[in-house]
């Protein structure tokens, strides 16, 4: 059987590594005694595999991962996401689950965007709107970014999907679908494009979706969290 799992990170865990976030969920299926299958060879590794990486300092409410378990079926899969919840620590949480059908593929391979909101502390809401309807109204989206050590050109133009930019009390929020295949963009490197001045606040992932035959939809179906509830997860973070 194999099973997809969402779950959420707010908050100071924010700042851990994609890996040791891995780290942090074997241990909670350890300790919930999920039964997990495993690779064959000299160091046996749990067969867990996760979707696209967060970027550090970034939270998330739309995580997921899939994981591969020794049964063929009556797990109580309700009851396991509150009992992975339970065991993982302040700031992520396991909101979901799903029984994946034979030959699904991987997240890895099948997400094609992911929406996220992006905080603009102490900018007004007038400029920063100036600035994504100029970006929306451009067909070339310039920006010089680190790769592998070297500095390299993009065009970030066609992985922008949409956006759009509302007032708060700190300044603004942008939201923005930006596209992940043939290669990802993250939304610090789109605020970096609308004007390299702009600082970003906090930056959440709300939204990763799939699109396949005209048809689009999100990894796993069943309700999102909304962005909100990160005060909740983080704890005192």
């Amino acid at each position: 059987m194999r099973l997809r799992l969402r779950f959420a990170k707010a908050g100071k865990v924010r700042w851990t590594s994609h890996r040791d976030v891995a780290r942090m969920w074997e241990r909670a299926f350890r300790r919930t005694r999920v039964p997990l299958a495993y690779t064959a060879g000299f160091t046996p590794r749990p067969k867990i595999s996760f979707g696209l990486a967060l970027p550090t300092g970034h939270e998330s409410v739309a995580e997921y991962l899939d994981v591969e378990l020794t049964i063929a079926g009556g797990l109580d899969i309700e009851a396991t996401v509150g009992q992975l919840s339970d065991a993982l620590p302040v700031g992520v949480e396991a909101t979901g689950g799903v029984v994946l059908d034979p030959g699904a593929g991987s997240l890895q391979e099948e997400v094609t965007s992911c929406t996220w909101t992006m905080q603009v502390p102490g900018v007004a809401l007038t400029g920063v709107q100036e600035l994504v309807a100029a970006a929306l109204a451009t067909d070339s989206l310039v920006v010089t970014r680190t790769r592998k050590g070297r500095e390299v050109t993009d065009d970030l133009r066609q992985a922008l999907v949409s956006a759009t930019a509302v007032g708060s009390a700190e300044g603004s929020v942008v939201t923005c679908e930006l596209l992940t295949q043939p290669r990802g963009v993250r939304p610090t490197e789109l605020l970096a494009a609308l004007d390299p001045a702009l600082e970003p606040g906090r930056v959440c992932r709300t939204h990763q979706w799939i699109e396949r035959g005209g048809a689009r939809y999100e990894p796993l179906d069943a309700p999102l969290l909304a962005p909100q509830a990160l005060a909740r997860i983080a704890g005192a973070g």
